[in-house]
This record gives structure tokens, C-alpha cells and sequence, in this order.
């Protein structure tokens, strides 16, 4: 019977696990290496426009408002929701490009205050006990923020819709 170290407790899997890390480490490396263009062993140069969208961060996996409205109807729309039911009679009703940039800004500020709204209404929810680790909170908030996005998209709430009409009478543009 010997008696050692550690391996004779762990029966050698301490050396295994550690062998799995250093390869899992180095085949991780070899792709940073790659995507910032020193090793030509999985592609060439690649640049940073071309690895994230415009204003992503890479693992963004959410989906946003980028190419929403394309139809050529889209570049002037009459105002949906609260922004339809104008209270003065006096206000001519503007019409809306949802195409621009102006618009998708105003569409992410409406699902973020839908997102806070609706993260208010998560709390009044009773969790079991296992309900309220690490994991399951990250999870439940990006869930909420796709609700938020697809809830912007199709319920028509209008405030979007006010944003942009209020914005463009102020001569606001937004082209960067």
C-alpha cells in the first residue's frame, strides 16, 4: 500500500482535471489570438466592425430595433397609440419616419421605461425558496428585457411615437 499525496486521495483526477483546464485554456488563447489577428490558424485579420454590430457588445445575444420598420410606408406613418389621441385640436398631426435613427432611440427609451415598468410588477411576485440565486435573477432580467423590446414593438403604447414628433419639432437629429 503506498502512501502519498494528493493523487492517492484523488486517484489521479486532481491531475486530469488540471491537464483539461491547461487545454480548454490554450485552445481559448489561440482564439484570442486569432480574432486580434497573430495566429492564422482559424482566420485572418479580423476587424471589430466586423465581429460586433454597430453598438453592441459581443455576447449581446438581445434582440433590438435595428431594421424594425424597412418598408418604404415606414418613412412616413402616422403616429400610433397615446401620440394618435392628441387632446388639443389645435396640433397638426405630424407623421413619423420610422426608419430613423431618431426613431429607433426613442423606440429603446420607450422599452426601457416598459422594462422598468415591468420589473416593478416582477417584484410584487411571490418566488419559492430556490428561486432567488444568481443565475436565476440574470436570467429573469435579460427575459424581462426581450419582453420589454417585443412589448415596444407591438403593443403600440405611442410614447416612442411622442418622443420623435416632439423631438423633430425641436429640429433634433440623430444620424451617428
Amino acid at each position: 500500500m503506498t502512501v502519498g499525496g494528493i493523487s492517492s486521495i484523488t486517484n489521479g483526477q486532481g491531475a486530469m482535471t488540471s491537464a483539461r483546464i491547461s487545454s480548454e485554456k490554450g485552445k481559448f488563447e489561440e482564439l484570442i489570438r486569432s480574432v486580434y489577428g497573430e495566429a492564422s490558424s482559424i482566420g485572418s485579420n479580423i476587424a471589430s466592425d466586423q465581429v460586433l454590430p454597430e453598438g453592441r457588445l459581443n455576447g449581446d445575444y438581445g434582440s433590438g430595433f435595428a431594421g424594425t420598420f424597412r418598408s418604404i410606408n415606414d418613412k412616413k406613418s402616422t403616429p400610433l397609440g397615446a401620440a394618435a389621441n392628441q387632446a388639443n385640436p389645435n396640433v397638426k398631426q405630424g407623421t413619423i419616419d420610422r426608419t430613423s435613427k431618431l426613431y429607433e432611440k426613442s423606440l429603446e427609451i420607450e422599452s426601457y421605461f416598459v422594462k422598468m415598468m415591468v420589473s416593478q410588477m416582477r417584484k410584487t411576485v411571490l418566488k419559492a425558496d430556490g428561486e432567488n440565486n444568481f443565475a436565476t435573477k440574470m436570467y429573469e432580467d435579460m427575459l424581462f428585457d426581450e419582453y420589454s423590446t417585443a412589448m415596444t414593438k407591438n403593443a403600440g403604447f405611442g410614447l416612442a411615437d411622442q418622443m420623435y414628433l416632439q423631438l423633430t419639432n425641436y429640429g433634433v437629429n440623430v444620424e451617428a
